[in-house]
């Protein structure tokens, strides 16, 4: 019997949390407090870099600045491999969620007290590891509360990314405050605080999350343990080297993260689809989730300019005024997670009462993302207004529609990998599916180059139009899809 099945028999008749398994609570505070650092330093590091000296940044040009932003986010993402498999593979998904966590706290701690480039590396190394060490982990665990055909499940997740969302919601409220009035380090310095909360929280309760998720599910064998701290070294090496000889550098930073998310998320299905331990029908349901894992690159390729196009389009074209008052630049990244948090319910509430009769998760795939193409196209309106002129009101509606399509994809894509998922490589499934989101964000960044705030039409155009047509594009793909899932939608 597999961890999850023992699990989820302990809990299936568990309601305690508002009709949901209680531990959901305890993984929902977790992931709350990892957002609010996590959204809160990121909603102001684009500011901090290409900010001048005199303005407290470190002067670097839009587009590079830009492009760091993506690469980041992307790493953090493509670090959820890592997490994942030392999760399957050696101590387990409770530890790793647990010592990420701390990681995650020094990061936000290095950029609050070193200065200048060196915090900017250390801290985002650390802050990219624990994040991608807890991300996949803190998904799996939620995914081993219910079993695979609870029809409570996507509602789990949609609860779950809720409370991902207050955390997306605050951070960047306080930060944006403290940056404003104080600086970026009192910012940095929030995050950090706001990621010891969550510890503190966590390791109160540690006791409620299955006793299953403290052992690995595939255990590695002890003789091979040397395999994977070698590893570990030659890769450190190999990107220290790569840094120091200039073929990896700020400038294209975004482009090898994409390429490398890219190519592990191809190893990662090759050795699914042929490992001895996956079955024909695991085989099968991995290979339909690939157009899925394509259509969620492009949406997230889309949705991650939040932080970094729409962060420039805040401080240069958004009317930030509201009653004499400026709002923070960052500000802009609070109202995607107040949308969320608004409308969460109501679709988790929509999946509940629609049970079975609800649209299939490929088909809500390729809706977000003509959802994201149409808010991208709504910019157009205002592609040669003035500076600063943009009504506040008409990019809420659009960020509205953005929200629309990440509800469509995001959560139930969480739950759609832990359904697919084969038996012995449930988190790293997880990890897989961000992978998608590491991709994505990465070339968010890469697409955030081309932005040009004095000639936007070219952009909004070909951004939504395209997004648009891949999104009827993956439409189509829904039935062979289907046959290819043997049952799971």
């Amino acid at each position: 019997m597999s961890s999850s099945t023992k699990t989820t028999s302990a809990v299936s008749s568990d309601t305690r949390f508002f009709g949901h398994p209680l531990p959901l609570m305890q993984l929902f505070s977790l992931e709350l407090w990892e957002r609010f650092s996590y959204y809160g330093m990121n909603g102001i590091l684009a500011l901090y870099l290409y900010f001048q000296v005199t303005d407290g940044g470190l002067g670097l040009p839009q587009a590079t600045a830009v492009g760091i932003v993506g690469a980041y986010g992307g790493a953090v993402f493509l670090a959820t491999i890592l997490g994942a498999w030392v999760a399957d593979r050696i101590v387990g998904a409770e530890k790793v969620l647990f010592y990420s966590a701390i990681i995650i706290m020094l990061g936000h701690i290095a950029l609050a007290l070193i200065p200048g480039f060196g915090g900017v590396a250390v801290g985002l190394i650390l802050v990219a590891l624990g994040s991608g060490g807890l991300k996949a982990n803190a998904s799996a665990l939620v995914g081993d509360l219910y079993e695979e055909k609870d029809p409570r499940r996507d509602a789990g997740f949609t609860i779950f990314y809720m409370g991902v969302n207050i955390g997306a919601l605050l951070g960047p409220l306080i930060t944006g405050l403290l940056q404003q009035n104080l600086g970026f380090h009192y910012g940095f310095g929030a995050a950090a605080i706001g990621m010891g909360l969550g510890l503190i929280i966590y390791a109160s309760g540690r006791k409620n999350v299955p006793a299953e998720a403290r052992t690995p599910v595939n255990p590695l064998p002890k003789s091979k343990l040397y395999l994977f701290i070698v590893a570990v070294v030659a890769v450190v090496v190999l990107a220290t080297v790569l840094w120091m000889t200039g073929l990896v550098n700020p400038e294209n930073l975004d482009w090898w993260i994409a390429g490398i998310s890219a190519a592990a998320a191809a190893c990662y299905f090759i050795v699914m689809c042929t490992s001895p331990q996956t079955n024909s029908t695991e085989r099968s349901r991995v290979l339909a989730f690939i157009p899925f894992f394509l259509t969620s690159v492009v949406f997230w390729a889309m949705y991650q300019q939040i932080f970094g196009v729409l962060t420039v389009y805040s401080d240069g074209n958004l009317n930030r005024s509201i009653f004499g008052w400026e709002m923070p630049i960052n500000w802009i990244q609070l109202i995607p997670a107040a949308f969320v948090i608004i409308f969460a319910p109501l679709f988790a509430t929509l999946w509940m009462k629609l049970g079975d009769r609800q649209p299939s998760t490929p088909v809500k795939a390729g809706l977000a993302l003509i959802f994201i193409g149409l808010g991208f196209l709504m910019f157009l309106p205002y592609a040669t207004a003035p500076a600063n002129s943009t009504p506040l009101l008409w990019v809420c509606l659009i960020l509205a529609v953005f929200v629309f399509g990440e509800l469509l994809i995001s959560p139930v894509g969480l739950s759609f990998s832990t359904k697919v998922a084969p038996k012995v490589f449930q988190s790293q499934m997880i990890a897989v599916f961000f992978l998608a989101s590491g991709v994505g964000t990465a070339l968010s960044g890469v697409l955030g180059g081309y932005f040009d705030p004095a000639n936007q039409t070219p952009y909004w155009t070909s951004i939504g139009g395209t997004s648009v047509v891949l999104g009827l594009l993956a439409l189509t793909l829904t039935k062979p899809m289907l046959k290819m899932l043997k049952g799971v939608r």
